[in-house]
């Protein structure tokens, strides 16, 4: 079994990947894979060109780390998105990001547990979870909570372990995707398989 957490922040080693960092750490202590994969500069936003459509390949046109996540992605069980918090929402960087990945290759996503994460000096954090929920819930994904929302404080790295209770909501959102995990294999060896995937009626408010 493999998690596979990304890390929408520009920086690569700031509060998100700490966060990351820390639920990782747990996650292999439950025998669980785990790699943090780090969004660098993409080449663009997605520009609706539909390439990734018409190929059915799960990729995008665009070859950037968006394509190098999707490979990750075929190998991974679960998945967990961070970013920091910019204006009450997701970095552009990461929401750039989320929009490619999932219009490209949402499939090889689809029905996977996942959760994200926000990092935030001070607010703005729930309106970020929300935003980056909505692209898991429309794609058939368990989404995997802790005991408190999944957030976790700090303008620097520095600062994110003295969040003590972010910290520590980290290592039971990842002792719940292992436990998750673990419960879905089990469930496969007992011949139990999840709801397949399936062709749904578009319909449009204006006809």
């Amino acid at each position: 079994m493999k998690v596979l957490l990304i890390n929408g922040s520009p920086h690569a080693a700031g509060t998100t990947y700490t966060a990351l960092k820390k639920a990782a750490d747990t996650l292999e202590k439950a025998g669980v894979e785990a790699e943090i994969f780090h969004v660098s500069k993409l080449q663009t936003t997605c520009v609706d060109c539909r390439v990734c459509k018409k190929k059915g390949n799960n990729r995008c046109a665009f070859d950037d780390c968006v394509n190098r996540a999707l490979e990750k992605a075929e190998e991974a069980d679960g998945f967990i998105f961070g970013t920091p918090v910019h204006y009450a929402s997701a970095s552009g960087l990461m929401t750039a990001f989320m929009d490619r990945l999932f219009y490209a290759g949402g499939s090889l996503l689809w029905g996977k547990p996942a959760a994200a994460v926000a990092c935030a000096r001070r607010a703005g954090t729930t309106a970020t979870l929300d935003q980056l929920n909505k692209y898991m819930t429309i794609n058939c994904m368990p989404i995997v909570s802790s005991q408190y929302w999944n957030m976790v404080h700090g303008a620097v790295a520095e600062d994110a372990p003295k969040d003590e209770e972010g910290m520590e909501v980290m290592e039971i959102l990842a002792e719940r995707m292992a436990w998750l995990l673990k419960c879905i294999e089990a469930g496969k060896q007992a011949g139990i398989e999840p709801p397949a995937e399936r062709s749904i009626t578009r319909t449009n408010f204006i006809r």
